[in-house]
């Protein structure tokens, strides 16, 4: 991989990460137009890199609701920042068992994975839709909620399931205002994230040597530019625009991208 090519993911994922279009999944549909050869353990870890980096730029974008956080669970008052930060850490139980204990097998579905990443599309298509149909309403997040769009998440691991799509749709059908549904959505992945990326590091899966690991700061630095810039107004978009302009996009990149597929 050049280093054109990783600044071009970079900005991809950062452009792509604050809309239910799945940023991994666009990903690797970018990495199979380069032609790379990645094995899957390598392709998971650029992708995980390149989370990081919009990571990063949401904990920079939502730094006054992180400080307020932080600063409620470590009053350790039932106060309203204590309650989020637990419904926020029973959101992550999901994601966490699958990444624990089915790290392999998800490290196997991407790398060259074409047709499964259309088909997820498809399905994010599909999703994104029928919550469009949903009621508005003003419904705050429960802790029940949280660890059933904490599901959700971890289902949207697979490669063409977008996850903020995923969570917000998931949201907005268990009747939670968009508004919070967006919110509660972006700052769950980021400890999710930074814990990955903190386990690749002491695991050694990421090289911090050699030209490899040049390639990923070049693309991380995209990524967190592109974050920094795309994320308020992408939000602000995602909260007005309805989800079936984004469920139609979805279903025109799943169907390319299947075609593709059976060509090859």
């Amino acid at each position: 991989m050049s280093f054109i090519e990783a600044i071009i993911l970079g900005i991809i994922q950062g452009l792509t990460e604050f809309l239910p279009v799945s940023s991994s999944g666009h990903l690797e549909l970018a990495k199979a137009i380069f032609g790379e050869n990645l094995v899957p353990e390598e392709s998971l870890t650029f992708t995980v890199v390149l989370h990081f980096a919009t990571a990063l730029s949401t904990i920079i974008i939502f730094r006054k609701d992180i400080f307020q956080i932080f600063k409620g669970l470590f009053q350790f008052k039932m106060n309203e920042e204590f309650l989020f930060a637990v419904k926020i850490i029973i959101s992550m139980i999901p994601a966490t068992f699958i990444g624990l204990f089915f790290e392999e097998e998800i490290a196997s579905l991407f790398g060259d994975n074409i047709l499964l990443v259309g088909l997820m599309l498809l399905i994010t298509a599909g999703l994104l839709l029928f919550a469009d149909r949903a009621k508005n309403t003003t419904k705050q997040v429960t802790f029940q909620s949280a660890f059933i769009i904490g599901i959700a998440q971890a289902i949207a691991i697979l490669p063409g399931i977008s996850r903020s799509g995923a969570t917000i749709s998931t949201s907005v059908l268990l009747g939670i205002d968009r508004t919070k549904a967006a919110r509660f959505s972006f700052l769950m992945v980021v400890p999710l994230i930074i814990g990955k990326v903190g386990k690749d590091i002491l695991g050694g899966e990421i090289d911090f040597t050699g030209e490899k690991f040049s390639v990923m700061v070049a693309g991380f630095i995209a990524a967190f530019v592109a974050g920094l810039f795309a994320c308020q107004w992408m939000i602000a978009l995602v909260k007005k625009s309805k989800l079936s302009y984004f469920s139609i996009y979805c279903a025109i990149v799943g169907l390319i991208a299947i075609t593709y597929a059976l060509m090859q």
